[in-house]
Formats: structure tokens, C-alpha cells, sequence
């Protein structure tokens, strides 16, 4: 939008730019280097930009004139596992150890079958003693890509057609106990961390009652990114789209700054 000639205010309610590829990719996938020079090139455009701030809703940015509003904020929210305990998502735990925290751990259980728990479990074997996934079916639907290095880890190990029914803990957790969903049988793992990877929620609480919004929560927009009010565009993660991933969220950025930039030719007063 800014190399549209756009004036653009971002509002950020971290400390430093970048979201969850700054603060929980690992830097082996993407640097600090590289965002940092994408933030450079955004700065060069004259983009504004207020950290540790809150966005305002969407009424109030109106209120304060501003004729078209970007959504970006993400799906940071854990998926939830309905089991009684205590359960860190593995998202905080990536961020603390981007953060440099001591977050070592010997065995852990990965749950899930996605992309998502594919990806942690992955990582997860560079830094962990032994990593279990523990999924509900006896195959993963994680895309093809992710199946060879699975495999081939020595540290990982799976347990199909199996759910967690509890988490066993005194003072800490110990283990996790396992439900066969054909069977019923019930069995004790030990570990010593469990990261649920069931897929993550949008952190949409500030446009709810506002823009239309899936069953999921994900904000309503089409391939335009527009949304259900004129002048308010839904980009990355937080929109209903079958993908996501780095690549289409920066996919998402181009095409809505182009629909922005396209209004502003027009002229005409409609978004």
C-alpha cells in the first residue's frame, strides 16, 4: 500500500515488528536478518507505525478517518484439547524459546496429525531426547512434504488411532494417559512436555459483532480479501482461506493493496 503512494499507520502491540515470524519461527527457517530488512524497506515507503500499541476497533479507526482498514493480526490462539490439566500450546512455548528461555525437555508428545504438529514434531527432534505424535487416525494429513523427514528421524515415534484422555501430573507433569478410538483401551506415557498442535484460532475479539465471521472465528473474505463492511480487508492467517502459510499471507498483502490502490483510482467513493 505505501509503494501505492498510500499513507499507512500499523498499529502493533509488540515491542518490535515481524508477529509470529519474528517472535516463533525459528530463525533456521527464517532469519532476524531477512525481516528486518523487509521492516527497512516498509519504513523506506513512509509507513508510520505505533508499537506497543492496540489497534482500535474498527468504528473508532472510521471515527478517525481512516478510509481503509487491514486486518493482519493472525491466528495466534492455541486449538483446544478438552482434557483436564494443565496444557502449554506449543506457540507460547516457541516464543519463549525465541525468546532464549530455558525451555529444555526430554520426552515430549506432539497431538495432532496436520501440518502444524507435523512441523512442531519436526522441530521438536532437534532439541528434545524423544518426541511421541500421538494422532487420532492410523495415517497423518499432513502434506506430503513433511512425511519423509518424519520418518526418517530416529527420535520420533508415533502413536496412531489414539487421543489423549488425561494428563498425569503431580507437582509437574509426568505423562499423559492414551485412548485407542477403535478399542477403548486406555494406556500411560510418560513425558515430560505435551504440545497440542490441533490447529491454532484467530485473535479476532476486536472486530467481533463487527465483521462476518466463520464458525471457526476467522474473519469472512473472499480472494479480494474484502469483508462484509466497505472499507475493511481481511489479510493472512485471520481470513477463511484453505492455506496458511507465510507465502500466502504475503500473497494476501499484495492483493490488498491493490484493491485499496484500485479505489483510489476510481475515485468514486466506494471501496
Amino acid at each position: 500500500v505505501g509503494r501505492a503512494g498510500i499513507p499507512v499507520t500499523l498499529f502493533e502491540k509488540a515491542d518490535r515488528l515481524g508477529g509470529i515470524v519474528r517472535q516463533v519461527i525459528p530463525a533456521f527457517r527464517i532469519s532476524d536478518e531477512a525481516i528486518d530488512k523487509d521492516v527497512a524497506l516498509m519504513e523506506k515507503m513512509g509507513v508510520e507505525v505505533k508499537l506497543n500499541t492496540e489497534a482500535p476497533s474498527v468504528a473508532e479507526l472510521k471515527a478517525q478517518g481512516y478510509t481503509h482498514i487491514f486486518f493482519a493480526v493472525g491466528a495466534w490462539k492455541a486449538g483446544r484439547l478438552d482434557i483436564p490439566g494443565n496444557v502449554v500450546p506449543v506457540i507460547a512455548w516457541l516464543r519463549d524459546m525465541k525468546a532464549g528461555k530455558d525451555v529444555s525437555l526430554g520426552h515430549v508428545a506432539v497431538v495432532g496429525g496436520g501440518n502444524t504438529a507435523a512441523a512442531d514434531a519436526i522441530l521438536l527432534s532437534r532439541i528434545c531426547e524423544k518426541v511421541f505424535v500421538v494422532h487420532r487416525r492410523d495415517t497423518l494429513r499432513a502434506t506430503k512434504i513433511y512425511h519423509e523427514p518424519l520418518m526418517k528421524a530416529e527420535n520420533i515415534s508415533f502413536c496412531w488411532n489414539s487421543t489423549v484422555s488425561e494428563l498425569l501430573h503431580e507437582d509437574k507433569l509426568t505423562g499423559v494417559r492414551l485412548q485407542d478410538v477403535d478399542t477403548g483401551e486406555q494406556t500411560a506415557l510418560a513425558c515430560d512436555g505435551v504440545f497440542i498442535s490441533i490447529g491454532r484460532r484467530p485473535a479476532t475479539g476486536l472486530v467481533q459483532d463487527q465483521l462476518d465471521l466463520d464458525p471457526n472465528g476467522y474473519i469472512i473474505a473472499d480472494e479480494t480479501t474484502k469483508t462484509s463492511l466497505p472499507g475493511v480487508y481481511a489479510v493472512g492467517d485471520v481470513r477463511t482461506k484453505p492455506l496458511r502459510q507465510v507465502v500466502t499471507a504475503v500473497a494476501d498483502g499484495a492483493v490488498s493493496a491493490s484493491m485499496a490502490e484500485e479505489y483510489l483510482a476510481e475515485g468514486d467513493g466506494k471501496p
